[in-house]
């Protein structure tokens, strides 16, 4: 009598058969390999520690496993594959919102908003496009499409394999899975972590969606909440006159450091270089009559966004979000530079990382837009900024401050310091820039210097320090009794210069020759000089513009509570 063959295993007996089963067996191992570490592999691998990897990273239970073969074991055959068919685009979807997670986290240090981010994926391609070529760019958003398409292809088909492996095999899943739920509630119960917000009973692709599916209302009631702040502008009817009176005739230049933030005044490594570069610019104002106060804003973004924080700076509103910002340039909203235009200043804005015309201008209150289409320019790129800031500042003095018939008032944007940090100008001798044709750029290769933190942090520190000069040497140069300078960073740089968690301050600081002016912030606890102090009070950005109105309006009005 024959042996029983019933729940065994037999291997056909031809070659071409036995390589179809390991084939189909191989393909159903990596069906779930690719499963379980889409599931568990977390949205924050950019930030982990080289020693945290695989621990954190590979070793959970992910409760979604439990609950789709489950739900696949419940189902009929007909309705098996469809419903498998949906988990794996599901799970696909899962792949490309943690790999967008991991991109902002690293350059924006937060998730990856669906409902509210989109914009600011062309605008990381418009970047990718100053920096590296058009081709360039095209062929990167080519590669994250195919790799989104391959994702989703990939998950499905992974599902549906795991799908019909567990129907084939009932029983034996059956015992699988109670088994893993034993263990993922008790490790749940016990809230074992191998790493930071990554618990080893694991449902952080729930999780992901459902914050995911949340950020629909949740946009919906911040439209609603913000516009209700943006018409509530507690200096509205206030006469535009008073409420900048305390400068009058004085000419008020904002200058904003691109990517100045708090880790280069505090980072051993980066404040090395820009604190000496400081010290001598503030000896340079000293000798040229000019005082100075500095503190301490929370920008309301990192890493980039850079238009985000000076809407904020400018506007006395939170403006986090590329709804917000539109959403607050079709308002009505007093910003700085309105309030100074509508008491008879002339207003200039100077901005040559714009490529474009900038329809926002009216809302702000700029008489004159310059920009790289008009500025001249004809000497080499540096990194993404177009022109060097002296050239910036040498346009400016030309054809706005030495040719002004009345006050002046004004913002730069100083681009040198923005990423990538590739090639920071030498600074020529005033008289000699021109139309920028003798400026030589020694760029370095991105790849190359990204790939080195410290490399990187140097040159960037290094940028801070040419940029911060060239503003001072310039006030220090041109300027007179009546300039005020306001200078402030936008936000903190990204995550390989700043690091991991880093604080969103940045320095802000008033520049002026008049000793009357700097009186007026004596309740700000600002510290003396380019330099905020450890004790130096933090506000958020948005509060800058009401304390500015409060302090600078008429000495007989009424201010505003700080908030």
């Amino acid at each position: 009598m024959p042996p029983p063959t019933e729940g065994l295993l037999i291997l056909p007996s031809t070659p071409r058969s036995r390589w179809r089963i390991l084939l189909g067996s191989a393909m159903t191992v990596a069906a779930a390999v690719l499963v379980y570490l889409a599931l568990v592999v977390p949205d924050a691998i950019g930030r982990m520690k080289p020693g945290t990897f695989i621990e954190g990273a590979f070793l959970r239970v992910p409760i979604e496993i439990i609950i789709g073969g489950a739900i696949v074991l419940a189902l009929s055959p007909r309705w098996r594959r469809p419903v498998a068919a949906l988990f794996g685009l599901g799970l696909g979807v899962v792949v490309i919102l943690k790999v967008l997670n991991v991109g902002f986290r690293q350059v924006l240090g937060r998730r990856f908003d669906l409902v509210l981010d989109p914009p600011l994926l062309r605008d990381g391609y418009n970047a990718l496009t100053e920096t590296d070529g058009r081709t360039y760019a095209n062929l990167a958003v080519a590669a994250a499409i195919l790799l989104a398409v391959v994702a989703l292809v990939a998950c499905t088909f992974a599902a549906l394999r795991l799908a019909a492996a567990t129907a084939r095999y009932a029983n034996p899943a059956r015992r699988t899975l109670v088994g893993l739920t034993a263990v993922w509630v008790a490790l749940a119960i016990s809230g074992i972590t191998l790493f930071p917000n990554a618990p080893v009973a694991s449902d952080s692709a729930a999780d992901l969606l459902k914050s995911t599916a949340k950020s629909v209302p949740v946009a919906i009631r911040d439209q609603r909440h913000f516009a209700e702040a943006a018409d509530s502008d507690p200096f509205r009817g206030v006469p535009p006159t008073d409420l900048v009176s305390g400068l009058d005739g004085k000419d008020v230049l904002i200058g904003v450091v691109e990517s100045y933030g708090r880790s280069a005044l505090t980072d051993p490594a980066m404040s090395a270089v820009v604190n000496p570069v400081l010290d001598a610019n503030q000896k340079k104002l000293t000798d040229a009559g000019f005082a100075a106060k500095t503190g301490w804003l929370t920008s309301s973004t990192y890493g980039g966004g850079s238009w985000l924080a000076h809407a904020s700076f400018q506007s006395g509103l939170w403006i986090n979000s590329q709804q917000r910002y539109h959403q607050l340039t079709a308002s009505n909203r007093i910003t700085l530079t309105s309030a100074f235009h509508d008491a008879g200043w002339q207003t200039v804005g100077v901005e040559p990382g714009n490529t474009v015309a900038w329809p926002e201008a009216s809302f702000y209150g700029y008489d004159t837009i310059y920009d790289s289409r008009n500025m001249g320019y004809q000497g080499e790129r540096f990194g993404w900024s177009r022109m060097p800031d002296q050239y910036t500042l040498d346009f400016f003095q030309r054809n706005a401050y030495a040719k002004r018939t009345k006050p002046l008032m004004a913002e730069i944007t100083l681009t040198s310091s923005h990423e990538p940090w590739t090639a920071i100008p030498q600074t020529l001798p005033w008289d000699q820039i021109g139309d920028g044709s003798s400026y030589a750029a020694n760029a370095l290769n991105r790849q190359e210097l990204w790939s080195n933190p410290s490399k990187t942090q140097l040159q960037y520190a290094k940028s801070i320090g040419y940029s911060v000069d060239n503003l001072i040497s310039w006030a220090t140069k041109y300027g007179d009794k009546d300039l005020v300078v306001i200078m402030f960073g936008d936000h903190q740089p990204m995550s390989i210069v700043s690091g991991n968690n880093a604080s969103h301050d940045i320095p802000v600081t008033i520049i002026a020759h008049d000793p009357k002016v700097l009186d007026r912030l004596a309740d700000w606890n600002w510290a003396d000089g380019l330099k905020p102090a450890a004790s130096t009070p933090v506000w958020q950005m948005d509060q800058f513009r009401d304390r500015f109105f409060t302090a600078f309006r008429s000495q007989g009005g009424v201010a505003m509570p700080h908030r």
